[in-house]
């Protein structure tokens, strides 16, 4: 019989989430895949078109059977946000309390809050199955790291629920070798955690095409394309741009901005109120599978991150999609990220925050010849699939599947 894994993702298609093709992947490898999640609103904030409350609660995808419990939507606000996060978790623990549904194994996919595995871990211990749990944000670093909230009771009390979660997890999965011994020092076991970095679908590779209708080809093009949040810290390009236009550069290098979240109106009200229109380029957020045509008619892609001790121990899903690619790598990023960029010989990194030598490194990439970025597009490429192959990836999870 096939193994049955229930996955709890509070994200998922049509969603675009890496989580969506590990569960395609798993059908492909002959599992039962169940999907719990919720009604898909990330990241406008409002129910998709055709779903909701009353609409396409259970659907199948790729042979994934689809769970959809009722969620407040996240909205624009920190307390519609909150309350988004809480309403999951309580109909997460509600459907499983009173559900039929018998999984061989629990997979908890944490990207942002914790919380979300709640309903993952009450459904492990009452069917008595292992749970297994892939971290991808650290808590309560995540939280003090993005909104500067430090109260020591509210601190406290998530700390009590992420050393539950992780005790109660039989596997710790991480896609960062530095959230390895983070964790291991709130005293979790070293033999319960493993580093599994993320991999890219087979669509993120290097294609040729000549040109892209939103994209200025005379340009030297610096593209970015994911979640425009203020953890990203893309208002260090204002300063950039800056420095660019004192050594009239600017009119040569555009940023192609490609997505949608928190801070992107704010962002083009700040190139809009300097007078940088000509250097960005704001592009509506686009299918996953697009994502490639973009970066083959773009010189470089670009990762920032915000200067946070989090930060610096985490490697964004982006870096591995721009590196399947093929494309050079232009970054403002310290820690984990940083290694593999310089490891890897595929780009060039600043500081986190520094936005002299990210303009230093952006007027050597423009002085370098096609040969010479081609080399470093090859690097990213050959470093991919060296260390992010995804076969490897999801034969090191199918010893847990057993």
């Amino acid at each position: 019989m096939k193994k049955h894994i229930l996955v709890i993702s509070q994200c998922f298609y049509p969603e675009q989430f890496r989580i969506n093709d590990i569960c395609k992947e798993w059908v492909k490898r002959g599992y039962k895949v169940t999907v719990l999640t919720s009604i898909p609103n990330y990241p406008e904030g409002k129910f998709y078109q055709g779903y909701g409350y009353f609409k396409k609660r259970k659907e199948k995808y790729k042979g994934i059977n689809i769970i959809r419990v009722p969620v407040i939507p996240r909205g624009n606000n920190s307390f519609t946000l909150i309350l988004n996060y809480i309403s999951f978790v309580i109909s997460g623990i509600l459907w499983g309390l009173f559900t039929s549904i018998k999984a061989d194994y629990v997979f908890m996919n944490e990207t942002s809050p914790i919380f979300q595995a709640l309903p993952g871990v009450f459904y492990a211990k009452k069917n008595k199955i292992p749970g297994y749990i892939y971290v991808q944000d650290l808590w309560p670093d995540t939280l003090e790291a993005l909104t500067n909230f430090d109260h020591p009771l509210i601190i406290k009390f998530v700390d009590l629920i992420v050393d539950y979660v992780y005790s109660s997890c039989d596997k710790i999965f991480t896609t960062s070798r530095s959230f390895v011994d983070s964790i291991a020092k709130r005293g979790v076991e070293k033999e319960k955690l493993e580093y599994l970095p993320q991999y890219a679908e087979e669509f993120y590779k290097p294609i040729q095409i000549s040109e892209k209708e939103e994209i200025n080809k005379d340009k030297f093009n610096i593209t970015f394309a994911g979640n425009i949040g203020y953890a990203q810290g893309l208002d260090i390009l204002l300063d950039v741009t800056s420095k660019l236009k004192k050594q009239n550069l600017e009119k040569k290098v555009v940023f192609n901005i490609i997505g949608d979240g928190r801070y992107k109106e704010e962002l083009i009200t700040e190139v809009e109120n300097n007078n940088l229109n000509q250097t960005f380029n704001f592009i509506d957020r686009k299918p996953a599978k697009e994502i490639p045509e973009y970066m083959a008619v773009s010189d470089a892609a670009l990762l920032t991150l915000t200067d946070n001790s989090l930060f610096n121990m985490s490697v964004p899903a982006k870096l591995q999609s721009y590196m399947a690619c093929g494309v050079p790598v232009i970054a403002a990023v310290n820690g984990e990220s940083r290694k593999i960029i310089k490891e890897a010989e595929a780009g060039l990194c600043s500081e986190t925050g520094d936005d002299e030598e990210l303009a230093n490194n952006i007027i050597q990439l423009l002085n370098k010849n096609k040969k010479e970025l081609k080399k470093m597009g090859d690097n990213s490429r050959n470093y991919y699939e060296d260390n992010f192959d995804k076969e490897t990836l999801l034969d090191q999870l199918d010893k847990y599947f057993s």
